[in-house]
């Protein structure tokens, strides 16, 4: 019977530890959780700005003027972005003057800049940033035989939409 007692004292001894160690391994938790959340928004604001770039880029080649070139650009990034649902104010950056001013026959390019602030401040995690620029850019090449308007651009436009 002493035995039995000694066993039941040595069980209850435990009593209380699972309450201490999640109080100590809570916050801990909750903090990955965050991290992996803006890891993931991240990846996934990266992949649609790369995309909106690479619409940009398209848009621009398949323009016949400068001015055409950058409307067109704007709104494919404007829409891509918000099909994306990704709420931000998009820089667009375009560089025209190398590939509409480029003869006919020859080959040419224009490329496409796109850079955007997400917002990380509602996570609520310690030493995250409140937000993080992405920038991605994208060439597309232009048909070297099909007509197009004489760029009278700067080297770079920066264009806000």
């Amino acid at each position: 019977m002493a035995e039995l007692k000694a066993l039941c004292r040595r069980a209850g001894a435990d009593d209380g530890n699972a309450a201490l160690e999640l109080l100590i391994l809570a916050p801990v938790i909750l903090a990955l959780i965050g991290l992996v959340i803006a890891a993931g928004r991240t990846s996934v604001a990266q992949g649609s700005v790369d995309a909106a770039a690479r619409d940009a880029a398209r848009q621009t080649s398949i323009s016949l003027s400068p001015a055409a070139a950058q409307q067109a650009a704007l709104s494919s990034v404007n829409a891509a972005l918000r099909a994306d649902g990704l709420h931000c104010k998009p820089v667009v950056t375009l560089n025209l003057l190398a590939g509409f001013n480029t003869p006919l026959g020859q080959p040419a390019q224009v490329s496409a800049s796109v850079s955007c602030t997400v917002r990380l401040s509602d996570l609520l995690v310690p030493g995250i940033p409140g937000s993080r620029r992405l920038t991605a850019s994208f060439t597309s090449p232009l048909d070297p035989y099909r007509s197009r308007a004489d760029g009278i651009l700067s080297q770079r436009r920066h264009t806000r939409a």
